[in-house]
């Protein structure tokens, strides 16, 4: 797996490219946690190249949102495809999530 970093005006854009499974989950919880914190609560997670992740990225993401929850923010995803998105439903935590089509209507959302 390969994370592309990406700032577009104010607005920092993490996306991964492959599956998000176990050694993978560790450098994308790390890349993520450093963006969050980097960005200013401006971070958007563009999955629109993964095609599945697993507990430990789901927990990753948890995290990141509940950091991002200190300051009255919430992580945007965009890009989902319906098995990453199932598995958000599944386990009942795609409501702790802004989920968006596009990483252009993601980034608007911060206006």
């Amino acid at each position: 797996m390969r994370i592309d970093e990406q700032v577009r005006g104010a607005v920092t854009f993490l996306r991964p490219d492959g599956a998000i499974a176990q050694q993978d989950s560790t450098v994308f919880r790390r890349a993520l946690m450093q963006a969050v914190r980097r960005s200013m609560g401006r971070c958007v997670v563009d999955a629109s190249a993964v095609p599945f992740m697993d507990s430990a990225a789901l927990e990753s993401l948890l995290d990141a949102t509940d950091e991002l929850a200190v300051a009255g923010r919430v992580l945007r995803l965009c890009g989902l495809n319906e098995t990453v998105r199932e598995c958000l439903e599944l386990t009942g935590i795609s409501g702790r999530f802004d989920i968006y089509a596009d990483g252009v209507s993601a980034a608007r959302s911060f206006l």
